[in-house]
């Protein structure tokens, strides 16, 4: 797609970087030719940078999990529990190590490898738990991980034992359990602005040359009781 986006000679280009190996090729050739590119939403500054694109907007995966991190910290945790359902890949690393770094401690095993499996993230990280029992902090990175922990706390009805429960992202589950005090909130990297905010800098870039000089994050956002109302009902429009 790239490719031929490309072969159209259009004012600029705005892509995601899924996988770098793949795409480095196709967007360092469309910026060889002269075409503005903009990079959103996966991938990082730096591979963002390696490319040439001109900037990246989307949300820094440590500095997200920083921000968990210091929401926890102010809480109170001391322990935690990191549920992480896409262990090898990179950035979900990230946010469990910022989570870490933001509470002063070491990772270390309190990084749990779960799947992807509902059941099996219900079983892994209700057996961590047990053999955990100091640990008072989850950080869950979506709703693969956080839907079956959402269940589990609330099949033990354990869920005031926790003084922090943060996910990444949200669905229907994570909404509800905002709402219900299980989780204390919702990351949100705001996929709006990653959508809106290239075409915006992109045409002012066409018709005067201007841009700004720096990446944008576009999060994290935090999700609480505070705003879940306005954010479920602009739910797949602007958030």
């Amino acid at each position: 797609i790239i490719e031929q986006a490309t072969a159209s000679n259009p004012a600029g280009i705005i892509s995601t970087i899924a996988d770098y190996g793949v795409l480095e090729g196709p967007l360092k050739a469309a910026i060889a030719k002269g075409i503005p590119v903009m990079t959103v939403n996966s991938g990082t500054t730096e591979e963002s940078k390696k490319l040439g694109a001109l900037m990246h907007i989307g949300q820094p995966e440590y500095d997200a999990g920083k921000g968990a991190g210091e929401r926890a910290k102010e809480a109170g945790v001391t322990k935690f529990v990191c549920v992480n359902h896409y262990i090898t890949n990179t950035a979900s690393v990230e946010r469990c190590q910022g989570y870490a770094d933001a509470l002063g401690v070491e990772l270390g095993d309190q990084m749990l490898d779960s799947g992807m499996d509902p059941t099996d993230v219900y079983n892994r990280v209700k057996a961590h738990l047990a053999a955990h029992p100091d640990t008072d902090g989850i950080l869950t990175l979506g709703p693969n991980s956080a839907d079956p922990v959402i269940k589990l706390l609330r099949d033990t009805s354990s869920a005031s034992k926790y003084k922090s429960v943060i996910s990444f992202d949200l669905d229907s589950d994570i909404s509800q359990a905002i709402k219900d005090g299980i989780m204390e909130a919702a990351i949100d990297q705001q996929p709006y602005l990653q959508g809106y905010l290239p075409v915006v800098l992109l045409t002012q870039y066409a018709r005067y040359g201007v841009m700004p000089a720096n990446n944008i994050n576009t999060g994290p956002g935090f999700v609480t009781k505070a705003n879940i109302e306005l954010v479920e009902k602009l739910a797949g429009e602007y958030r």
